[in-house]
């Protein structure tokens, strides 16, 4: 168990010249409230080069930030030991294979169960005491959407990943099964999408009626064709909400096992249809997480993925520099919706 007091000394970074002090520490300390950060400077446990500041004191760059936490941090992920495919790791990121049926941040009814649960847990183990690091997200991926996705630890890696991807400078790379034989070997798919008129901001759509539409862009190649189905590498060049999902829909060939995209656009559900799987989902994961033994997905879940993996991710390590790549290989559940895929 750690043990309070604790004291860290930081140095201020160019880009948070200028702000207040608990501004400062905030961006820090991502697990505590601004609130007790706050409490914490009026207390005067904190010194600019050795001097004591408080509330309105701001930092310069390359100043010497020392604070004594004098309290646990009070905005923790609730730690759960649940499975944890970790493809690769160091002091600032960590990048997981996440599997379909676990969502990636707690959101509504579902506390529990997610992909940051995990992470806080094994953060917790790494520090020095519980709630030093937060996980960052900095990307998501569809509840059941398994593959590829990359974590931050701390505030500095968080911000310049992030960047990158506003940017557009991170490459990523998905395998999906679709339904039907796409004639053309490679190609793009160039339609904006925005929010669907017909269940509101939960799904997407492609349609002229679809509200908030913002360019979007996703190039393909086929990888291989079956009797009824194509195995495709999609590669999106923008970051939409269940782009590739809808993209492939909008052009009559929706990714097997989609729950809520049908060929041209059409929504399968309505939103009172929407929301009760929503909350059989969160109940579901909600009876999953509390199991021993952790996420391991029900059978109705592994029955109900979409056949979508995020298969390749490719970006700039944001301290180290250079570019750093990883790959996931095909799940046994994907490969189980349609006739086996060869080498994945």
């Amino acid at each position: 168990m750690a043990c309070f007091p604790f004291i860290a000394e930081l140095i201020v970074e160019r880009y948070l010249d200028g702000v207040r002090v608990d501004t400062f520490l905030s961006h820090h300390f991502r697990n505590y409230t601004p609130f007790r950060i706050q409490r914490i400077v009026r207390a005067g446990q904190v010194k600019i080069d050795c001097a004591t500041v408080g509330m309105d004191e701001r930092v310069c760059h390359g100043d010497t930030v020392t604070v004594r936490l004098l309290e646990p941090p009070d905005k923790l992920h609730r730690p759960e030991l649940l499975p944890l495919a970790i493809v690769f790791e160091d002091p600032w990121i960590i990048v997981v294979d996440k599997p379909a049926g676990q969502i990636v941040h707690p959101a509504g009814y579902l506390q529990s169960g997610t992909l940051c649960n995990a992470l806080q847990a094994h953060f917790d183990r790494q520090s020095a005491w519980p709630g030093l690091l937060r996980p960052g997200i900095v990307h998501r991926l569809d509840r059941m959407t398994s593959g590829l996705i990359v974590v931050t630890k701390e505030h500095l890696s968080h911000r310049l990943l992030s960047i990158q991807f506003q940017r557009e400078r991170v490459s990523k790379t998905y395998l999906a099964l679709v339904e039907g034989i796409l004639e053309d070997d490679r190609g793009t798919i160039d339609f904006p999408i925005g929010t669907s008129p017909d269940v509101g901001s939960v799904l997407m759509s492609c349609q002229p009626t679809a509200g908030d539409q913002r360019p979007s862009v996703t190039e393909f190649e086929v990888v291989e064709r079956y009797e009824c189905h194509s195995l495709v590498r999609a590669h999106p060049r923008t970051g939409r909400n269940h782009q590739i999902r809808v993209h492939f829909a909008a052009v009559g060939h929706p990714v097997v096992g989609d729950d809520f995209y049908g060929p041209f656009g059409q929504i399968k559900l309505t939103k009172a249809e929407y929301e009760s799987v929503r909350l059989r989902r969160l109940s579901n994961g909600q009876q999953i997480s509390e199991r021993a033994g952790g996420l391991s997905g029900t059978d109705d879940e592994q029955r109900g993925r979409h056949a979508l993996h995020a298969h390749r991710l490719e970006f700039e390590h944001p301290i180290l520099g250079g570019r750093a790549a990883f790959e996931s290989p095909l799940p046994a559940n994907f490969r189980d919706l349609a006739l086996p895929v060869s080498g994945y």
